[in-house]
């Protein structure tokens, strides 16, 4: 396929510039995907769109811009062995090297090869109307499937995912969100779809906890103030939540996912950024708690979450609450990083299934 195409960049300054640069050929074991859906990662707003503050491997690289991308193949390179021409497919956004033990294990958001290439990040994303991309890097998506929900899956699904494997979830479990940004309110709905016997969700953001309630992810929302912990003790019998969820990267929202979790309670920190002040005694040797720290998610989790996606018959598109086509994708951006909204997504065309 030859011709020009319209590609969105972020120079870093609250802005987005749109070019038209040349679509790209698929070489050896590469794929070319019409763009369907890309949604905005938070990550994005923090280290991309308002300034550039990544270095070495995690710095952007002029590139273009969108790391949740889905689409369909339209045309392949020589030496494919999988996929082929049609397919629908959801891009895992990180491009290791392969054959590190990270990479082996399919955790190429780990790789630390030279080699190692975040999609929007250190080479070209999914914010244009066309992707070039790796096999390696692909997962299936189902027919039952939305191209947004795809896009969903791309990044903050799987990275929920993964966090939810490390501290289990189950029928057992009480389970509170601290943070009900795109992330958070995933959160919920992956907590619920596996089974969690209560969700409570907190953050500070009147729009984002109207969200949670409308769309019915949390049993309960309560405003994440100095009252927080008590309500959430006083919700599980003053014992505290089985497991707890941090999509904030706050030091205050970290100290409540802690203390409001139970003795033998499990924590994971999913947010990125910011710090966090506790103390280790009381807050979590004598409990006998336990903090997980969990990055993104392996491509093998990637495809059992889609698997499951479908079992549970949920739709990650359900919590996108703004589409813009890709003339606007600047105002999606600035909508984005307001931080009072859902999900936000580009769609390329009118049939985003």
């Amino acid at each position: 396929m030859e011709g020009k195409m319209k590609a969105a960049y972020l120079p870093g300054n609250s802005t987005v510039v749109l070019k038209e640069v040349e679509i790209p050929r698929p070489g050896h074991g590469e794929v070319l995907i019409k763009m369907k859906s890309s949604t905005i990662c938070g990550s994005d707003i923090r280290a991309i769109y308002r300034e550039h503050v990544g270095k070495g491997p995690e710095g952007y690289q002029d590139k273009i811009c969108g790391h949740e991308p889905c689409g369909q193949i339209v045309e392949c390179g020589e030496g494919l062995r999988r996929f082929k021409t049609g397919d629908r497919v959801i891009v895992y956004h990180i491009s290791g090297c392969g054959v590190c033990n990270d990479c082996r294990r399919g955790y190429m958001i780990s790789c630390t090869s030279e080699f190692r290439r975040a999609y929007g990040w250190q080479r070209d994303g999914g914010m244009a109307e066309y992707l070039l991309a790796e096999e390696k890097d692909l997962v299936l998506l189902p027919d039952s499937l939305t191209y947004t929900d795809g896009a969903q899956i791309a990044c903050g699904f799987g990275t929920v995912y993964e966090g939810l494997e490390k501290i289990g979830i189950c029928g057992n479990d009480a389970v509170l969100v601290v943070g009900l940004g795109p992330v958070g309110l995933a959160a919920a709905m992956l907590a619920r779809a596996m089974g969690a016997n209560r969700i409570i969700g907190v953050d500070t953001v009147p729009e984002r906890m109207q969200i949670a309630k409308e769309k019915g992810l949390c049993d309960e929302v309560l405003l994440s103030d100095d009252q927080a912990l008590g309500k959430i003790r006083a919700l599980t019998g003053g014992a505290g939540v089985e497991r707890a969820v941090d999509c904030s990267g706050h030091t205050l929202g970290r100290q409540l996912a802690i203390r409001a979790a139970r003795k033998w309670g499990k924590i994971v920190f999913i947010g990125e950024g910011g710090t966090v002040e506790f103390n280790p005694s009381p807050d979590i040797i004598h409990e006998q708690k336990t903090i997980y720290g969990s990055w993104v998610t392996n491509i093998w989790r990637m495809e059992e979450l889609v698997e499951r996606i479908v079992r549970w018959g949920i739709h990650p598109e359900e919590l996108v609450t703004n589409r813009f086509p890709l003339e606007q994708v600047s105002e999606a951006y600035a909508l984005m990083a307001e931080g009072k909204c859902g999900k936000v997504a580009v769609v390329f065309d009118e049939e985003i299934k």
